[in-house]
């Protein structure tokens, strides 16, 4: 069996303040790459095995090849099957770039054993068994359903303290919304090179360090959001929903965020705004930076690619979004 999953940009967090009885809360969009391609079989042994091909990156192989087995085993446990797997990677990406691979390789490891199985479970229960949304739920939705994604966040009743999802063991939040994202607009991502990845117990701080965030910041921030952002992504108004894409850069958690980051990636930002990006947003905590973009101000590809280098290790690409979740290559 072989799964392809989608990657998705995380555009923010709407309430780290729980002043109203609920905190997190989310926006996020699938994209149609870059991808993980994950194979697996049954195996005559009890063990769960990983290997990669030749063309996986090296960097990003650690992190996943530890994720496959650790889900795989939470998922074994669960159901309690005794039976090994035999998982092969064709394609995946870096874990802490800010495009969702932790979630996506959770999933489609979950997913090939449970079917493999004849288990047939949607992503929120398979994401509450291995893990995965304790505090966002935008991998989660991305992972079945795609496009752009909104998720309720969490009660006080049932999440106490500000956490990352790593750190946090409560169920993924519910859906709120999905709708489909245009896909004539395009969109370009850039991940300038950073070491610095905000993740682990750093992550934890943070979390615990700057919240709760002013309840004011919050209200602006969900008025943009569901009076702006939402209403233009459904009129296909390009340019006003990257201006909203704008506004939510300075306001509440993705505030703070922001704060944290290195100087280029910061003048990265201003210099496509400065090239006639409709707005540009950071993608969870970064290092990926995303805009649309469409016929009329295409050129920042090009000045967006001459500011960065990839001698250096710097990344950008365009794609556009993807409006359905993972896809079975072969079953």
């Amino acid at each position: 069996m072989i799964i392809k999953t989608p990657s998705r940009l995380h555009m923010c967090l709407i309430d780290m303040s729980g002043e109203y009885g609920r905190t997190d809360g989310g926006i996020g969009l699938t994209i149609n790459q870059p991808n993980l391609i994950l194979k697996g079989i049954e195996s005559n042994s009890n063990k769960i095995t990983v290997d990669f091909k030749n063309d996986v990156g090296i960097d990003a192989k650690p992190e996943c090849q530890s994720k496959v087995i650790e889900t795989a085993e939470k998922i074994r446990k669960f159901y309690d099957i005794e039976t090994g797997f035999d998982f092969e990677v064709f394609q995946t990406y870096p874990a802490h770039s800010g495009l969702g691979s932790g979630t996506q390789i959770a999933l489609a490891t979950a997913k090939i054993i449970t079917e493999t199985m004849d288990i047939h479970e949607n992503s929120f229960k398979l994401s509450s068994i291995v893990g995965r949304g304790g505090t966002s739920g935008i991998g989660t939705f991305s992972f079945d359903y795609g496009g752009f994604i909104v998720d309720g966040g969490h009660s006080l009743k049932d999440k106490s303290e500000f956490l990352p999802s790593s750190a946090s063991d409560v169920k993924p939040p519910q859906l709120l919304g999905h709708y489909d994202f245009p896909e004539d607009w395009d969109i370009l991502v850039a991940i300038p090179r950073d070491n610095e990845h905000i993740n682990g117990q750093r992550e934890i701080n943070f979390f615990q360090t700057y919240c709760p965030i002013p309840k004011t910041e919050v209200e602006q921030m969900s008025h943009i959001i569901f009076m702006n952002l939402i209403p233009f992504l459904l009129e296909g108004q390009i340019e006003e929903f990257g201006y909203c894409i704008d506004q939510i850069q300075s306001k509440g958690f993705k505030k703070v965020e922001l704060s944290l980051q290195p100087p280029k990636l910061i003048n990265l930002m201003n210099y496509m705004r400065d090239c006639g990006a409709y707005g540009v947003g950071m993608s969870s905590f970064g290092p990926a930076i995303y805009t649309v973009y469409d016929k009329n101000n295409k050129d920042i590809v090009k000045a967006t690619k001459e500011y960065l280098s990839e001698e250096e290790g710097d990344v950008v690409f365009t794609t556009r979004a993807q409006n359905h979740g993972f896809e079975f290559i072969e079953k």
